[in-house]
Formats: structure tokens, C-alpha cells, sequence
């Protein structure tokens, strides 16, 4: 439209589409069901639901870390790692209680990940991603050889939270729950209102060319560094429910790289660069993961040949697709101008 065409049409920019206002109403009534699950829902149901949260949590956060600021780390298991045995160190050591210890956790975790950014970010590209794995290797290591960390009391591997295991089992369960949907459901809102604010402009234009964005002022390093510690902030308190959850630490398991090789899938899948991308990814990665479990190593054979093949054919992710093809946009983060009637 020419500027004579425009004239006395009324413009307003906007971020709301009618897809988001539906996704709003509900994602409210979804979190009031969610909530009441430990009420009306069976255990097991309470247990998928859990693992589901904490997973989606974890993708969400590999998601801002490599969908916007471009850091492709293969090493954040290193955070689920210090989330978790800072879950055993504060509340058995500390004598704080488990719950208060996770949020605790999740902050230790985020303190620990400003060192490991001295290292990490003198590092680009591949070098980055793979020197995140170093780290997360050592994290490992000096577990293993600090004390009691890896060895329990009665000589088997890892240790057990007993500050944890004397709780109430019922007062455990669902507290583990309301935890696991707490990250979860905070890790989406969270990355919405990251992407709403000017961090997340400067983190959009970064995404998109971080030679133009340096040059308009946005000082890259900083939101980099941001974003990397309110990832680790994000993963540690997973990383904690998941020990809270399973009332055990195991150094090979809480440090394994299938975890970063499950948030890498699920953003591949649903879609790299989006809020929903994550979520759909979740979806997918569970069902799959439900259904084929028990297929032994067929069941990774099935999840890497599906990564392959929709990073091949559906560029952008599931989400991604669907995004473009029918201009859905249930957290909308980008300005649209829009043209209003002639004013009279």
C-alpha cells in the first residue's frame, strides 16, 4: 500500500492474535486442572507427569540458550548434575528443607555456571559446544572423587537424600509434583517474558545477525552470559526435582549426556526459535518414549532416525510448519503494525 493509500487509516502495532488469546484461556484452565492432579489423578499418572514437566522445563531452557542467543551447548547436563546434588548438599548437609532446597539449588546451580562462562564463552562454534561437554565431563569427575558424593554408605554408587526419604510419602509426592509443574509451566511463561522485553529484542536480533546486532549496541556478550545463567538457573531446579523425585543421586546418571541428547530432540523436533516449539516437541519425545521404551535399543535407533529425518523434511520443526502455514502464534513475541478503518 502507497503512503496516499494509507493516509487516514488509523496504524496500531499489536503482539495479541485471536490464536493467543484462546492459548491464554486455555493454558489457565489446563494449569487449574494440572494443579488437581495429585487429588483425582493415579500415582503413575502423577509420575509421567512429573518426568513430563521436568522435560519440558530443561527444553525450554536449551531452547533460549541455542533458538536465540546461538549457544549450542552439548554439556547442560553439567547443570542437572549440580542441581541435583545441590539438592542432597543443602537439604542433608545444610538442613534446609527439601522443597526450600530446590529453588536453593537452582540458584547454586546458576552462581556455579557464571565460573564455567569465563571458560566456556572464550569459545565459538563447535569449539563452544563441545567445550560445554569438557566441562560437564569434570563436574563429573570431581564428583566422583569428592568424598562421599559418589559412593553411598553402604558402598553402592551415588548417594541417597534422606532429608527426602524421611518426609511423608504422600507430602513428598505432591510436593514433587507441584514442584516438577511449577518448572515446567514457569519455564514457558518465564521464556515468554523474556522475549517480550527488550532482552529478548536484543536476543531476537543476535539470532538473527549478531555482527548487525553488536554494531546497533546490543552488547552480546552480557545477553549471552544472561541467558546462560538463567538456563543453568532453570536446569539446576530440574535437576533437583528429579533427584527429589527419584530420592537418589547417581553421578553417571545425573551427569549422563542423554539428557542434552533429549533437549536437543525435542527443540529439533517441535521447533527451534519458538515458545510452542518445545512444547509440541515434549509431546512428541513422551509418546514415542511411552510406546518404545521397551524395544530396548531399537527405541534410540527410532528417536534418532526420526530427529534425522524431520531436520531434513520439516525445516523449522513440527511447530514451525504449522506456524508459518497457518500463522498461529499462541505466545506472539513479535510486533505487527496493523491498519485500522479511515479515520472520518
Amino acid at each position: 500500500m502507497s503512503a496516499e493509500q494509507a493516509a487516514g487509516f488509523s496504524v496500531a502495532v499489536v503482539r495479541r492474535t485471536w490464536a493467543s488469546g484462546i492459548a491464554a484461556v486455555l493454558f489457565v484452565c489446563a494449569l487449574g486442572v494440572l494443579v488437581a492432579v495429585p487429588w483425582w489423578g493415579t500415582q503413575g499418572q502423577a509420575n509421567d507427569l512429573v518426568r513430563f514437566f521436568y522435560l519440558l522445563a530443561v527444553a525450554q531452557m536449551w531452547n533460549l540458550l541455542a533458538g536465540y542467543a546461538g549457544l549450542v551447548s552439548v554439556g547442560q547436563q553439567a547443570f542437572i548434575g549440580l542441581g541435583a546434588y545441590g539438592l542432597y548438599l543443602i537439604a542433608d548437609r545444610g538442613g534446609v528443607h527439601p522443597f526450600v532446597a530446590v529453588a536453593l539449588s537452582g540458584l547454586a546451580a546458576a552462581a556455579i555456571s557464571l565460573v564455567t562462562a569465563a571458560l566456556a564463552f572464550r569459545l565459538r562454534g563447535g569449539y563452544f559446544a563441545i567445550g560445554t561437554w569438557v566441562i560437564a565431563e569434570v563436574f563429573l569427575l570431581l564428583t566422583l572423587n569428592g568424598g562421599d558424593f559418589g559412593v553411598d554408605v553402604g558402598g553402592g554408587v551415588g548417594v541417597t537424600v534422606l532429608s527426602a526419604a524421611r518426609l511423608d510419602r504422600t507430602l513428598r509426592l505432591h510436593g514433587t509434583y507441584w514442584w516438577a509443574l511449577g518448572a515446567g509451566a514457569g519455564s514457558v511463561l518465564l521464556a515468554y517474558a523474556i522475549l517480550r522485553s527488550r532482552i529478548g529484542l536484543a536476543l531476537t536480533a543476535i539470532r538473527d545477525d549478531e555482527a548487525a546486532a553488536r554494531s546497533l549496541g546490543v552488547n552480546v556478550l552480557r545477553m549471552k552470559i544472561l541467558v546462560w545463567v538463567i538456563a543453568a538457573f532453570g536446569t539446576g531446579v530440574a535437576g533437583a526435582i528429579i533427584c527429589l523425585n527419584q530420592v537418589r543421586v547417581d553421578p553417571a546418571a545425573a551427569y549422563t549426556v542423554n539428557w542434552t541428547a533429549f533437549m536437543i530432540f525435542i527443540v529439533v523436533i517441535g521447533g527451534i526459535g519458538t515458545i510452542e516449539g518445545p512444547i509440541v516437541g515434549t509431546v512428541v519425545f513422551f509418546t514415542l518414549e511411552k510406546e518404545l521404551s521397551n524395544h530396548g535399543v531399537w527405541y534410540l535407533v527410532i528417536l534418532g532416525s526420526v530427529a534425522v529425518l524431520v531436520a531434513i523434511w520439516v525445516r523449522g520443526g513440527i511447530w514451525g510448519v504449522m506456524g508459518r502455514r497457518f500463522d498461529l502464534h499462541l505466545f506472539p513475541v513479535q510486533r505487527r503494525v496493523r491498519l485500522g478503518r479511515p479515520e472520518a
